[in-house]
């Protein structure tokens, strides 16, 4: 472990001594990754990528990419940009990054099936703002926007999720 990794487990990511309630995929954590199976992948996952919503948020860290309009995630198994960052018109199956609501305003990516994707492995594995308290995701690990700002600010291409 390095004092840049983040640790999450029963509800709570540590990070830097710092303890944030959090909360993770619908269907638990799991070993065995499925596209739509609702659960986070236990593991370790390095952050590939911060982005945010200009028109929102200002710049979390200066490292971080600007999302814009038609910017879009692939999650078609059967499309080459599966698990990519895209931008619409897009001949595939994808989820718009830039929502009326404000859980992707800053968005953390990580390494999970990724540069590399194998079909069905899952996909869109981020660290965000979650919908309300508590509330579970559909993989992902989320938390209190003021938390994500927080911890957006502070870590580094190549800090480590770890998901226990």
């Amino acid at each position: 472990m390095t004092a840049q990794d983040m640790v999450y487990s029963n509800g709570r990511l540590r990070y830097r001594g710092q303890y944030i309630a959090a909360t993770s995929g619908r269907g638990g954590a799991t070993n065995n990754k499925k596209e739509g199976d609702g659960a986070t992948p236990r593991g370790t996952h390095s952050i590939v990528g911060l982005l945010y919503r200009p028109d929102r948020v200002a710049m979390p860290s200066d490292w971080a990419q600007p999302l814009y309009l038609g910017d879009v995630w692939c999650d078609d198994p059967k499309y080459l940009a599966y698990n990519h960052l895209c931008r619409v018109p897009l001949a595939a199956s994808f989820e718009h990054l830039r929502r009326s609501d404000p859980q992707y305003d800053v968005v953390l990516i990580t390494d999970w099936n990724w540069p590399e994707a194998t079909p069905g492995r899952g996909s869109a594995i981020f660290i965000h703002q979650w919908r309300r308290p508590g509330a579970p995701t559909a993989g992902c690990i989320a938390m209190a926007r003021i938390d994500l700002h927080w911890l957006a600010a502070r870590v580094i291409p190549g800090s480590r999720l770890i998901v226990r």
